[in-house]
């Protein structure tokens, strides 16, 4: 394929089909599981200080109760992409919910660490059938590019609106309830999102897909969770021959993976895809941004509530500016990536983010809120144009029948990235914090605890002498801050770099217009 397209292979016979009627409905439905994915990622880091409370996870498990959901979904999205576009992308999605409704009790009432890293990674199963299945059936849904582009930003924008909808009701139930209740919201969406889907969505497949090669299948899981774990654990715990091994079976069974599916007639990915440089470009810029984010989306709710000592509802409200902004980007981005251009959008949108992130080099925990808000508004409008153009651009790469292939793609680019993100990003934050001066007077079963995660230390320091608490508490609280400044520095650094390949890679690269536009 050419590197500059304004209509997609399959464009010649779209521009005769007739809008489908009800497709705003269905839209709806489609954003409302969007949302639901959302909430749940977001509510899990309000949660955090609270699970480690009760669970009494070590800073090793808080980080896999984090980001196994991550590891998983990445596993599986291209499976669940491909299988969606063979059996019917809306039976893949109302199956998705019901189960995603059904493991979101098993996390609510998960009563050991361990037990709540396998809810977690059930959660990402279930999850795996969503994301891909909603991207997939806006592009067959909507034929119009220019409506196409509005339903993406849409789209994006109920992901945004869910970043800030989570914490805030999460802050409301963890006010009133136990965290587990933060998880128990799923249900009723589900229920909804199924009733209503059943009605209103149209099913869409590939209709000649060819089997579904099962071996692909676990070549691209056992690759991709092998390099990820890999990554973390060398980033946590320093190269050893193990992790070595770890990372290359993973290497060795994605280079298979990829070789397979360069000679079977049906694959499970069409690598060919990657041929397109608009494709290749907002896959990689997805990845990237996401990664460079993901430490500050992780960390902020306990900077926010355990160093700032904010209420978990009023975490959940200090958050909102990113919402907005991201919200009212995604929902601008196609009209201006039309007016200026794809790669204009995009860099700046990234470049804003990267700018954003190094202000936090600055980060005290004294900072006050309207620095924050400021930044945090920064971060939003940046994203909400930059992973909005990607979508769409991704989208319009492909035939239509090979949506859910391609939805994929998009979508394991931004969870890979997200569990890269906080196994690097997360492991300098837990390596600076580990390092911390304790006070002489604390007994080593405190410091032990102190040392494993912020919300230890704050147990901790809650049974101590007061000026003792309150020296381990600041000492703690500042050796985090730290490793905050240094993770946003690496993460700016990351989102500018991405920001200048997105203005090479992207060159050229074009919106579709509307139909007699």
């Amino acid at each position: 394929m050419s590197s500059r397209t304004s209509t997609p292979p399959s464009g010649a016979h779209e521009s005769v089909e007739t809008p489908r009627p009800g497709r705003w409905l269905a839209l709806a439905v489609l954003a409302l599981a969007v949302l639901l994915v959302a909430v749940d990622a977001t509510v899990l880091g309000l949660a955090t200080p609270f699970l480690s409370e009760d669970l009494r996870p070590s800073g090793t498990q808080l980080l896999w109760i984090g980001d196994v959901y991550s590891f998983v979904i990445a596993g599986l999205l291209v499976s669940m992409g491909s299988l969606g576009d063979r059996i019917g992308r809306k039976k893949l999605l109302l199956c998705g919910a019901v189960a995603f409704g059904a493991v979101s009790v098993l996390n609510a009432y998960a009563s050991s660490p361990e037990m709540m890293i396998a809810a977690r990674a059930l959660l990402g199963v279930a999850g795996a059938t969503l994301m891909p299945s909603t991207l997939a059936l806006i592009r067959n849904i909507f034929h119009d590019p220019r409506e196409r582009s509005l339903a993406i930003g849409i789209w994006g924008a109920m992901a945004s609106a869910g970043a800030a909808v989570g914490p805030v009701v999460g802050g409301f139930l963890l006010e009133n309830f136990w965290w587990g209740s933060v998880f128990l919201i799923n249900l009723p969406v589900m229920a909804v999102l199924v009733l209503v889907g059943i009605k209103l969505l149209p099913e869409s497949r590939d209709p000649a897909p060819g089997p579904w090669d099962l071996l692909s299948v676990v070549l691209s899981m056992v690759g991709i969770i092998a390099v990820v774990y890999a990554v973390k654990e060398g980033a946590t715990h320093g190269p050893t021959w193990q992790i070595g091994l770890v990372a290359a079976v993973g290497a060795g069974a994605l280079w298979w993976f990829v070789r397979r599916q360069l000679t079977l007639d049906s694959p499970l990915l069409n690598m060919r895809l990657f041929h397109h440089r608009g494709f290749s470009g907002a896959v990689m810029a997805d990845l990237l941004t996401v990664l460079g984010l993901s430490g500050l989306v992780f960390f902020l709710s306990q900077f926010l509530q355990l160093v700032q000592d904010r209420s978990p509802l009023e975490a959940g409200l200090a958050e909102l500016p990113a919402a907005i902004g991201a919200v009212t980007a995604g929902l601008l981005a196609g009209q201006a990536a039309r007016r200026w251009s794809v790669r204009s959008v995009v860099a700046g949108g990234l470049a804003a983010i990267g700018l954003a992130l190094g202000a936090l080099v600055w980060l005290e925990p004294d900072t006050s809120y309207p620095v924050l808000g400021a930044v945090l508004l920064m971060v939003g409008v940046g994203a909400g144009f930059s992973f909005t153009v990607t979508a769409d651009v991704i989208l319009s790469s492909v035939p239509k029948e090979q949506a859910g292939s391609a939805s994929a793609v998009s979508e394991t680019a931004y969870e890979l990235g997200a569990a890269l993100g906080i196994a690097l990003l997360g492991s300098i934050v837990t390596g600076v914090y580990r390092g911390f001066a304790v006070p002489a007077d604390v007994p080593a079963a405190q410091a032990t605890e102190a040392h494993e995660s912020l919300g230890g230390a704050v147990e901790s320091a809650g049974t101590l002498p007061a000026d003792t608490g309150a020296a381990l508490l600041a000492s703690a609280q500042d050796a985090f801050v730290d490793g905050l400044q240094i993770a946003s520095g690496v993460g700016a650094v990351v989102l500018l770099v991405t920001s200048v390949a997105a203005w090479f890679l992207l060159r050229g690269q074009r919106l579709e217009e509307g139909y007699g536009g």
